[in-house]
């Protein structure tokens, strides 16, 4: 039993007739009544009584029909069921993201809604050579990236560019001030990322202290924010760097975010996309979002 068969089937029982059927169905007379007569073979009975005048249901066909209709009705669904799903997959974008993105990531998120208001955004947190990877073998659509890193087969739209700040203790002298100047920090121990796990931000802070005269004392390693700002937040005299979109977001008791200079340091944040594959309109409207915040 084939589903075309019961759909012929169904459009004869409608129209009572082979030649109007076949009409519907736009093919031809012989075929329908082909298949027909196969679907009565393997179901073992008539559904039709035939005459040179006339065509009717038979019992068997009268029966047959609510349950035929019942099964290409199912085998609709089912297809708009497919349909929907590569629908929903067409529309679906995949977004690499990191720590530090803050009040950036709001905005952004509110301007790609606005620029594709149709598309379904996931958002997939990786460490950054996770995300470069997945955007090359297309598990991401794009993924944001800050710094330079390796990125073979990959586009770089730059987006913007954050300030980096220092994060002191409150009680610090060097917070009272509204600038700090890089070399004030020399006494104090750096908490600072490693650089396998941030090393544009490593490099730029380290370059920076060198800039202003002096290498920094390391001190314990930056674990994450909310560690190591409540570090910070006894007192104890040491500091860190935050981008300045990620400090909006975090109002710490007992810890002073304050502007640097002489010199002051700066992150460029890019989204990096596939140079082997075309663009979806989705994604060029993630290259928009990121444009608008620049």
């Amino acid at each position: 039993m084939e589903l075309r068969q019961l759909r012929y089937f169904v459009v004869v029982a409608e129209e009572l007739h082979f030649g109007r059927a076949a009409e519907r169905l736009h093919i031809v007379q012989p075929a329908v009544s082909q298949q027909v007569r196969r679907l009565e073979r393997s179901l073992g009975t008539e559904l039709f009584e035939r005459t040179t005048r006339t065509v009717s249901l038979t019992e068997a066909g009268e029966r047959f029909l609510p349950h035929a209709r019942a099964v290409l009705a199912a085998a609709e669904r089912a297809a708009d069921a497919v349909a929907d799903f590569r629908a929903e997959r067409a529309r679906l974008v995949r977004l690499g993201t990191s720590d530090g993105l803050g009040d950036r990531l709001d905005g952004f998120l509110a301007a790609f809604t606005r620029l594709a208001p149709d598309a379904q955004l996931e958002l997939v947190h990786a460490p950054t050579p996770a995300r470069l990877r997945q955007v090359r073998d297309g598990a991401l659509d794009a993924a944001f990236l800050r710094g330079d890193w390796p990125a073979d087969g990959l586009d770089l739209t730059p987006l913007w560019t954050d300030e980096v700040l220092v994060a002191l203790p409150a009680t610090h002298a060097l917070a009272s001030r509204d600038t700090v100047d890089f070399a004030d920090l020399a006494p104090l121990p750096l908490r600072l990322s490693s650089p396998e796990r941030n090393r544009p931000l490593h490099d730029l802070v380290l370059a920076s202290c060198r800039e202003a005269g002096f290498e920094p004392v390391l001190g314990k390693e930056f674990t994450n924010a909310q560690d190591t700002l409540g570090t910070l937040g006894l007192g104890r005299p040491q500091w860190t760097v935050f981008y300045r979109a990620h400090a909006n977001l975090l109002p710490v008791p007992g810890v002073a975010f304050r502007p640097l200079r002489n010199p002051t340091p700066v992150m460029p944040t890019y989204l990096a996309t596939s140079a082997d594959r075309r663009l979806r309109p989705e994604v060029l409207a993630l290259i928009e979002a990121g444009r608008e915040l620049g």
